[in-house]
C-alpha cells in the first residue's frame, strides 16, 4: 500500500512538472514569435520587397499576432482544464455521478463516461472556437462562414459523431473487456482497419455533406493537370473542384482517399488566385509527397506510435498508481483490490496525460515534416517550374497572411511547412542553376 501511494504521489509530481514544463516552454516560443513578428511588421523583407506590399505584409504581421495571443488565453484555459480534469479530480467525480445513475454496467457505464466527458470538453472548446472564426478570422476577412451554416457544419459533424464514434467506442469498450491481457492488440487492429476505411469513405460519402464538389471544367487546366499525372504515374478517381470560399478566404489544393478513392481537390479560391502554370506547379508538389511516399510513411508511422501508446496503455490499465497518480479512484478488478473494472477511466487518463509528455517530441516531428515539404518542392521543380512554384508560394503566403519573418527557434519547434525565406531561396537557386 505504502508503494502504491509512493508511486501515485510521484506519477502526480511528474505529471504537474510536466504540464508546468509544457506551458512555460509553449508561452516563451509564443512570446518570441511574438517579438519577432511584431519587431519586423515596419518593412517587408528585401527577398519579397518587389512582390508583397507593405500593407499585406502588416496584414499578415498583425493577424499573426492577433491569433498568438489569443493563444495564451488558451493555452491557460487548456491547462486549468486539463488540471481540473485529473488531479483536480473532474474526471473521478463525473465517473462516481454516472456509476451512481447507471450502476457498475460492465459497457453503458463507460460508454457513457466517454460520451460525456466528449461533449464536457466539446462544451469548454466551443467558446475560443467561435471567437477565432467569428472574430479573429473575421476581422482579417477570411471567414466567409454565416452563423446559420456554422450551425448547420456543427449539427452535422454532432450527428456524424454520434453515428460513427459511439458505435467504434462501444466496440473498442467491448474488445477491452473480452479480449483479456492483449486486448490492446485487438484494439490496435480495429484502429488500423477503421483508419483505412475512413480514407476510402471519407471523400466519397462524408466530405460532400459539408461542401460541393464539382469536376474541374476548365479544360486547359484539366489538360495540362493530366499530363502532368501522366507524367508523375499517379492515377486519381478525379479532378474536384471544392467551394472552400463558403467558408474561408484561405486557399488550398489536397489528394484525399486511398486505393483507387484517390481524388485531386481543389480550393475555388485557389483556382482564382493562382494561373494554370503555378497550380500546376502546387499540384505537382503534392504529388511530390506522394512520389516519395511521404503519405504511406507518414501512416505507417502513425499506426506504429499507436501501437506502441495501446500497449503501453494496456500495461498502465493494470497499476493502480497510474489512477490514482492522476486524480481518480482506482477501479480495478477485485484480483487487483478493486471493483468493476472501467477501461474508459484508463483510456480518457492516457489521451489526457500523453500529449503534455509527446509534446516534447514536437521539433522532431516538425523537423521531418520540414524534410518532406523540400523533397515535395524538389520535385514539383524537376515536373514543372520552380518559378512557377516560387511565384504560387509568394501568392498563397500573401493572401492566407502568413508571416515572412518568424522567429527560427519557432520555427524549429512548431513549423510543419519550411518558412517562405526558406523555400523561395531554394526555388531561387533551381531557378538560376537552370
Amino acid at each position: 500500500m505504502t508503494d502504491t501511494l509512493s508511486s501515485a504521489l510521484a506519477t502526480t509530481l511528474l505529471f504537474c512538472a510536466a504540464l508546468l514544463a509544457n506551458l512555460l516552454v509553449k508561452l516563451w516560443l509564443a512570446s518570441r514569435q511574438i517579438r519577432a513578428v511584431a519587431g519586423h511588421r515596419g518593412a517587408v523583407p528585401a527577398e519579397f520587397a518587389s512582390a508583397i506590399t507593405l500593407a499585406s505584409h502588416q496584414r499578415a504581421a498583425d493577424y499573426t499576432v492577433a491569433r498568438l495571443r489569443f493563444g495564451l488565453l488558451e493555452l491557460a484555459l487548456a491547462a486549468a482544464v486539463l488540471l481540473g480534469w485529473t488531479v483536480l479530480g473532474g474526471l473521478d467525480a463525473l465517473n462516481a455521478a454516472l456509476l451512481e445513475l447507471l450502476g457498475p454496467r460492465p459497457l453503458l457505464q463507460p460508454l457513457a463516461l466517454l460520451v460525456a466527458f466528449t461533449v464536457i470538453n466539446g462544451a469548454i472548446d466551443l467558446p475560443a472556437s467561435l471567437y477565432q472564426t467569428f472574430v479573429i478570422e473575421q476581422r482579417f476577412g477570411f471567414n466567409k462562414m454565416t452563423a446559420a451554416l456554422w450551425l448547420a457544419d456543427f449539427l452535422k459533424s454532432t450527428l456524424l459523431g454520434v453515428a460513427i464514434g459511439v458505435p467504434l467506442a462501444a466496440l473498442v469498450l467491448w474488445l477491452m473487456q473480452a479480449t483479456g491481457d492483449w486486448w490492446w492488440l485487438w484494439t490496435w487492429g480495429l484502429w488500423m482497419g477503421f483508419s483505412l476505411l475512413m480514407m476510402v469513405i471519407y471523400p466519397m460519402f462524408i466530405a460532400p455533406l459539408f461542401n460541393k464538389f464539382q469536376p474541374l471544367e476548365d479544360a486547359a487546366l484539366k489538360e495540362r493537370v493530366t499530363r502532368l499525372m501522366a507524367r508523375c504515374g499517379f492515377a486519381a478517381q478525379g479532378l474536384f473542384v471544392m467551394d472552400g470560399s463558403r467558408r474561408s478566404a484561405h486557399a488550398n489544393a489536397y489528394f484525399t482517399g486511398f486505393g483507387r478513392a484517390k481524388r485531386v481537390v481543389f480550393f475555388d479560391t485557389l483556382l482564382n488566385q493562382l494561373t494554370p502554370p503555378e497550380v500546376e506547379a502546387v499540384l505537382a508538389h503534392e504529388l511530390g509527397h506522394f512520389r516519395h511516399r511521404h503519405v504511406a510513411k507518414r501512416i505507417a508511422g502513425l499506426f506504429a506510435f499507436s501501437g506502441l501508446g495501446l500497449a503501453l496503455l494496456g500495461w498502465l490499465a493494470q497499476q493502480s498508481w497510474f489512477y490514482a497518480g492522476l486524480g481518480v479512484t482506482p477501479n480495478l478488478p477485485a484480483a487487483l483490490g478493486g471493483a468493476v473494472p472501467n477501461h474508459a477511466l484508463a483510456l480518457l487518463l492516457f489521451l489526457l496525460a500523453v500529449p503534455v509528455f509527446s509534446f516534447f517530441l514536437s521539433p522532431l516531428m516538425a523537423r521531418l515534416s520540414r524534410r518532406h515539404e523540400f523533397e515535395a518542392d524538389a520535385f514539383a521543380a524537376a515536373q514543372a517550374s520552380a518559378q512557377d512554384l516560387s511565384n504560387a508560394l509568394v501568392k498563397l503566403y500573401q493572401d492566407n497572411a502568413s508571416t515572412l519573418t518568424p522567429d527560427p527557434l519557432y520555427v524549429r519547434f512548431y513549423y510543419s511547412h519550411p518558412p517562405a525565406s526558406e523555400r523561395i531561396a531554394r526555388m531561387g537557386a533551381r531557378v538560376q542553376a537552370a
